[in-house]
């Protein structure tokens, strides 16, 4: 299937889904139109934007693909001129459900926090959850909690689930996966531990203040992408890259991931899996964000994520 990406713009409150080639970002409902005449129904997929056609990825993935073949092919003079999208109108392309997230699961990341591992054999993935009120998309800005001065970037591949998942195997685990994006797992690294209690380590402390799950910049289906486990990422802040790795450096895959999750919880469409860091951070480097400072974190054949960083507003 020929590269394309599923974005939301809009403002405020209001959402409207886009298609995104190459050439591009345009209105999804002036594509259909262009193509269909405006005396045709809109699809529901269309009409209930991005999160419904992930609700219902099975069902709407076959036909998803056929516009995206016929649009790709529309020009200025077919009459979506008007309806092409600039990058700072985007939003965040789902309101996930939940985010599930990987720690630790890079060894080279591992490394550069302290953290020892045990031997994949005698382990599972850990996994912690960050609040969906933390989610923003492209070009917003990621707000520096007063409380903390340890404020950290992690770039991480997204995995977004288009398909019910219930105790299911590696082998089955990419058929309930609608696309990939990019998410960038900001952290509180001084609010991730604590000495109040007896557990020395609070993961929804330092990882859920508002604006710290940015993503986007949109959702790539998965038919797009030949290989998860072979896509370059990286990240920098201010132009100086900060990470530079592949996600085949994952300790527990993404198949693995979506397998482990399914047999403690049931996965649900527009569920997303932030699969882990690689080497890089703030932390390792005893660096940390600051008001002012811009980050980009990219993988490969998905795009660029760019937030800037301000202090939280008053």
């Amino acid at each position: 299937m020929d590269w394309f990406g599923l974005a939301t713009y809009g403002a405020g409150a209001e959402r409207h889904p886009a298609i995104v080639f190459d050439s591009g970002i345009f209105d999804m409902a002036a594509s259909f139109r262009a193509l269909h005449g405006e005396e045709n129904t809109m699809p529901a997929w269309i009409a209930g934007g991005i999160d419904e056609a992930i609700a219902n990825w099975s069902q709407y993935r076959g036909e998803i693909g056929k516009f995206a073949g016929a649009a790709s092919a529309l020009t200025a003079s077919d009459g979506v001129g008007e309806a092409v999208i600039n990058a700072d109108q985007l939003l965040a392309p789902i309101q996930p459900r939940r985010i599930f997230a990987a720690a630790a699961n890079y060894v080279e990341h591992a490394e550069e926090m302290g953290t020892v591992l045990a031997a994949k054999v005698d382990s599972n993935p850990y996994i912690f959850i960050k609040a969906e009120t933390s989610v923003i998309g492209p070009s917003a800005a990621v707000h520096i909690p007063p409380q903390s001065s340890q404020v950290d970037w992690e770039v991480e591949l997204g995995v977004v689930i288009g398909r019910t998942a219930r105790r299911i195997g590696q082998a089955e685990a990419l058929d309930h996966v609608a696309g990939y994006t990019v998410v960038n797992d900001v952290t509180a690294r001084d609010m991730n531990v604590r000495d109040d209690f007896p557990f020395k380590f609070d993961w929804f402390q330092g990882k859920s203040f508002d604006t710290f799950a940015p993503i986007g910049p949109w959702i790539v289906p998965r038919d797009c992408i030949e290989d998860p486990q072979n896509l370059k990422l990286g990240l920098s802040v201010n132009g100086e890259v900060m990470q530079d790795a592949n996600t085949s450096g994952m300790i527990f895959t993404v198949v693995e991931q979506i397998a482990y999750l399914s047999n403690i919880l049931t996965l649900l469409p527009g569920d997303v899996i932030a699969t882990g860091t690689p080497t890089g951070v703030g932390m390792g480097r005893g660096i940390f964000l600051k008001p002012g400072d811009v980050m980009v974190a990219s993988v490969e054949n998905i795009g660029d994520l760019e937030n800037p960083v301000i202090a939280e507003p008053t």
